[in-house]
């Protein structure tokens, strides 16, 4: 198994710089989707930035599928890998992706034609509408391609090819980010010229995963003939729940913010969120990339039964995370304000009403690249379960808890302080797991 670069000796320095592209690639991405929504808000108007708002709980719905298909299948993947079944392996990676391929057709089929009905549902406004649909139906057009996108984000690091997973990502963001301004700028193509460039960011990583992995035959890991196996299918969407319900959870909860944010401050309120949870955003993917960076390293150590490496390797990140949150943490509480000037002005009540809440929101930081780790820790041993009930404690069921009773009990103050709340709930629970779980993985 020489020939993979998860079969070598990782110490603590070398583990970081393998994640370290996947770390970039999350970032990146979230930044590039915070990008899109700034071209759009300036280029077409704040009533279309809201309308494709409208859809985000049905592309959440879209992206947690393939999420699921991603880490669920990498875990078992790289396990078997790590226990010398090569071509097990190869057989489960090409299944996968056309499970995925098939699963995205299905997906645009179904949602195409109810379009409308779903848009109503999700409390779309008669003047929010006609661009939501526009922008919408478009992007639907891109469905197989967006779940072959998150899938090989993930595969390419289960390869041992972190690098070219990041070159292709950021590749797809710059394009993403050139295209936005050509369509909606020069073109004038409006929101369908939003959706088209977003789509091509979906089509650039797809293409070169899918010529990648069918022409290249120098690692363990390319496309051959698939063989049917419902079992391994279940095995990787029971890995992946987790991780589903992680992104799914996002749709509900930010349904949740809106609401209550607006019976508190309006407006206003809901635009200060918006902006504070860019940073929630964008350090959620700092954690997200190392965990689903490391994860395959730690899925075909277990396979491999290298206990002493294993106990290095989650000693290592953990370490790595602790130091990781204080840093990022120090970091948002000197960067709140700078920041905040680039999206409203300081003397208005959007900056005052995220200036008075932030520090108590900020403290959720501290505990959320555990949790994020914690989870995704289990899904690369193959323990979906556990790895569920800690993204649903964390993501669901502790933060609507926290929405719905602590705003009545507490006022402005229960409302910032839910999300840190809900995080230091979720670290209790993923503490319990870690601990229970240590003797039975090596670690």
């Amino acid at each position: 198994m020489d020939n993979n670069a998860l079969s070598k000796e990782f110490t603590t320095s070398s583990l970081i710089k393998f994640a370290f592209p996947n770390i970039i690639m999350m970032v990146f991405f979230s930044f590039y989707t915070i990008v899109d929504g700034m071209f759009v808000s300036n280029l077409v108007g704040t009533l279309a930035l809201s309308s494709i708002n409208m859809s985000y709980p049905l592309m959440s719905l879209q992206l947690a599928l393939g999420v699921m298909f991603s880490t669920g299948g990498s875990a078992v993947i790289a396990k078997k890998l790590g226990e010398g079944k090569e071509r097990e392996a190869q057989q489960d990676f090409s299944l996968i992706i056309l499970t995925a391929i098939i699963v995205g057709i299905i997906f645009e089929a179904v949602c195409l034609p109810f379009l409308p009905d779903i848009l109503t549902f999700l409390g779309t406004s008669p003047a929010q509408m006609s661009q939501c649909i526009e922008y919408t139906k478009v992007l639907l057009y891109f469905s197989p391609a967006m779940f072959l996108q998150t899938l090989f984000q993930m595969f390419f690091v289960t390869a041992g090819k972190p690098g070219l997973g990041l070159l292709v990502t950021v590749s797809g963001g710059v394009a993403n980010m050139i295209l936005d301004y050509i369509f909606m700028g020069p073109l004038n193509r409006g929101l369908s010229g939003a959706a088209v460039a977003t789509g091509f960011s979906y089509l650039i990583p797809a293409m070169v995963g899918m010529f990648y992995f069918s022409f290249s035959r120098k690692g363990s890991l390319f496309i051959v003939m698939p063989k049917s196996d419902l079992k391994m299918l279940t095995v990787t969407c029971v890995n992946g729940f987790s991780e589903m319900v992680t992104n799914a959870a996002n749709a509900v909860t930010t349904f949740l913010f809106n609401i209550i944010f607006m019976k508190f401050w309006g407006e206003d309120g809901v635009a200060a969120i918006s902006i504070i949870m860019y940073f929630q955003f964008v350090f959620s993917a700092t954690f997200l990339g190392f965990s689903m960076g490391t994860a395959p390293v730690i899925s075909y150590k277990y396979g491999a039964a290298e206990r002493v490496q294993l106990k290095k390797i989650v000693r290592s990140c953990l370490l790595f995370i602790v130091v990781s949150s204080i840093a990022l943490y120090a970091v948002s509480i000197i960067m709140i304000g700078p920041s905040l000037k680039i999206f409203t002005s300081p003397s208005g009540r959007v900056f005052s009403i995220a200036m008075d809440g932030f520090p108590i929101f900020a403290l959720s930081f501290l505990f959320l690249g555990i949790n994020i780790f914690a989870s995704s820790l289990f899904t690369a041993f193959s323990n979906g379960i556990v790895s569920g009930i800690i993204s649903l404690a964390r993501t669901f069921i502790f933060l609507v808890g926290a929405l719905l009773i602590l705003p009545l009990k507490m006022g402005e103050a229960g409302i910032w302080l839910a999300v840190p709340v809900a995080e230091l709930l979720g670290l209790l629970v993923s503490f319990y797991f870690l601990m229970r779980g240590r003797k039975y993985y090596w670690y």
